[in-house]
């Protein structure tokens, strides 16, 4: 087995390869549904919330591959840790096994911290190359948190065009901190960074926004934003918060989530709209998954004219599991990591 740590999983796993092994089972997915077996995860609330402590959540998220030839069994442990940034530690800490199924023997046990920042920015780069105006150049981060590094990343990735972006956090400290460490561990992207003391300001001619963020009310109104951007929105991940306006929402010509089982529990801004009376958005109106745009199942339109779109994020453990499959057939292959034996 081998025991990868964070530096050996970051040396290995790169966006592309991110995004090619996302892509490459959702097309799996759709081929042949049975070769993907990812029962509902299981949440655990954490912490009680107090003054002092924000209350977070445990999940555990398994699920069975088969590629073809051979099936793997692989395991996140992941707890979200909201006061953890005061630490100068992750948001969301993540362990990750990978087993092959026949044998039961371990591959790689990993750190899954990075594989969640990347998977979930893979999943936002994918929705982004269907979703987003082929010639967008300007892009908005809101909330420059952990996660919002490889969001980033990933639409960069996907979208060549790209030359300004544009930052925004309520803590102007966070978005300066953002700046300076993206423009120094991310030399491959030559853009032009810029801090906002206003959202207004940073969401004013954004062609892509990527929101991620703990808020618990729409961060602005559809009037705020161009008529055809595109958003992808990984932040709000239970019931009760909401980054995404209803108005967003209510004006938006194609709605799009990864994983709507998931999402019905925990997809805090559709929730929320679907429940609220005044909204004209409600789960009958999605357009679909990220496998139906990934699969032709759903085209859209990236025309000028296309309108707003949005992605919603939640996550699921088979984006996991495709990423840390990668990531453990490399270190095997190459002997990376500490090898130990458990029999």
């Amino acid at each position: 087995m081998q025991i990868l740590a964070s530096d050996c999983v970051k040396q290995q796993l790169t966006m592309p390869m991110a995004i090619d092994a996302i892509t490459a089972l959702l097309k799996s997915q759709h081929q042949h549904p049975s070769w993907v077996k990812t029962p509902e995860r299981l949440v655990i609330a954490t912490s009680k919330e107090t003054n002092n402590i924000q209350t977070g959540s445990h999940l555990s998220m398994p699920c069975v591959l088969f590629d073809g030839s051979h099936e793997y069994a692989v395991v996140k442990l992941v707890t979200i840790c909201p006061d953890n940034p005061q630490r100068n530690q992750p948001t969301t800490v993540a362990t990750i096994t990978v087993a092959d199924s026949a044998t039961g023997e371990t591959l790689a046990l990993m750190d899954g911290t990075y594989v969640t920042q990347v998977r979930t920015a893979a999943l936002s780069g994918i929705a982004t190359k269907y979703l987003a105006h082929h010639d967008s150049s300007t892009v908005a981060v809101i909330g420059t948190g952990g996660m919002a590094y490889e969001q980033l990343n990933a639409v960069l990735t996907v979208c060549p065009k790209i030359a300004k972006v544009t930052l925004w956090n309520r803590t102007a400290a966070k978005a300066q901190a953002f700046k300076e460490h993206f423009m120094e561990n991310y030399p491959q992207w030559q853009v032009a960074l810029t801090v906002c003391e206003q959202m207004q300001d940073a969401l004013a001619e954004a062609d892509i926004i990527n929101l991620a963020t703990r808020a618990t009310d729409g961060l602005f109104e559809s009037a705020q934003i161009k008529p055809t951007a595109h958003i992808n929105a990984v932040g709000a991940y239970q019931p009760h918060m909401q980054e995404v306006s209803n108005s967003v929402l209510a004006a938006s010509s194609q709605v799009f989530i990864d994983d709507i089982e998931g999402g019905r529990h925990e997809a805090g801004d559709l929730i929320q709209a679907d429940a609220n009376p005044d909204c004209t958005w409600h789960w009958d109106k999605l357009s679909g998954q990220l496998i139906d745009l990934v699969n032709a199942v759903k085209k859209v339109e990236t025309q000028v004219n296309k309108g707003v779109t949005v992605f919603k994020s939640v996550g699921a453990a088979s984006f996991d599991a495709a990423v840390a499959l990668e990531v453990a057939q490399a270190a095997v292959a190459k002997n990376m990591g500490q090898n130990i034996s458990l029999f």
